[in-house]
């Protein structure tokens, strides 16, 4: 799916919020990039592959976007080493998400670009940057 395409899928201000996750995660990881379709709940799926492992994923559908993180056992505990640097949405959505076999994977939904910070954060939690 082209940028048009997931622009006119998430609407013009969500675009925004993709664009500039998008941006900020190429400018700190060298990583891959890898789209398909979104299964069952989603329309479109972009995923951040890093040395052969998901990074992070952004997921379109109709006015929606999603940001997923998976956090394998020694991610999780470093991020309850710092959970209350994060904001209360964050921890609970870390909280709520369901932890499968091969990690907890954590399902954002930014509405607005307020939480893009956060979501980096959160990255470097998971993988420290390759640049700053």
């Amino acid at each position: 799916m082209d940028h048009q395409k997931i622009k006119e899928l998430i609407g013009q201000p969500l675009y925004e919020v993709w664009c500039g996750l998008c941006s900020a995660i190429d400018a700190a990881y060298n990583a891959e990039h890898l789209r398909s379709g979104g299964g069952r709940a989603w329309d479109h799926e972009y995923k951040f592959r890093k040395g052969g492992k998901t990074l992070c994923a952004l997921y379109a559908r109709e006015k929606r976007m999603g940001f997923l993180i998976i956090f394998g056992k020694e991610e999780r505990a470093r991020f309850e080493s710092v959970r209350n640097d994060f904001s209360e949405y964050i921890r609970s959505t870390y909280d709520s998400a369901k932890t499968y076999h091969d990690g907890k994977w954590v399902m954002f939904e930014p509405v607005d670009d307020s939480l893009s910070d956060e979501f980096l954060r959160l990255l470097a939690v998971k993988r420290p940057p390759d640049r700053k």
